[in-house]
């Protein structure tokens, strides 16, 4: 499987993703190298990268976004590869608009599956396309809580979507 892999210099720190050519396959940040290889080592046996290719011009819309351009990856088509209640949260995480927050809790309603409030911040934690698969606008019920890529970068993206209460700064 060859993936088009770039990075992206962002105000949270080093980007990077990787795309099949038609859709997003994974994006992470700078220090969590490793995870994203061990989510893309689980979904694809035999992976060959081509470095500083951006096929989708992921990084025009990685600019936008961080421009202001909040709705810059509602159209950008993501490949995940989770098990189905996986992608079942994942795909419910795309609805959550910008500046909107749920607490794991309420996506689990949302999903009719109200006693389903940890798979759900599992599913989360194992999301292999950050910022576009929305999984920081989740938050605990009382407080700011789990962030793969840490809870200063999901607290700056909070802010930055105006989703962020007072009381989680």
């Amino acid at each position: 499987m060859l993936l088009h892999y770039d990075e992206f210099s962002s105000p949270i720190g080093r980007i990077l993703y990787a795309s099949d050519g038609d859709a997003v396959c994974a994006l992470d940040f700078s220090g969590c190298e490793s995870r994203m290889e061990t989510l893309l080592a689980r979904r694809y046996s035999n992976v060959e990268f081509r470095r500083a290719s951006d096929p989708l011009g992921l990084k025009r819309l990685l600019e936008n976004y961080f421009g202001g351009g909040l709705h810059a990856f509602d159209a950008i088509p993501v490949r995940a590869h989770g098990s189905p209640f996986q992608e079942l949260v994942w795909k419910a995480l795309r609805t959550i608009p910008a500046g909107e927050t749920l607490s794991y809790g309420q996506l689990a309603m949302r999903l009719n599956r109200p006693k389903a409030a940890r798979a759900v911040g599992h599913a989360n934690s194992l999301n292999p396309v950050a910022i576009i698969v929305p999984c920081h606008r989740v938050i605990g019920s009382t407080a700011l809580t789990g962030y793969a890529g840490g809870l200063e970068r999901k607290r700056w993206l909070l802010h930055h979507e105006g989703a962020i209460a007072a009381t989680f700064r």
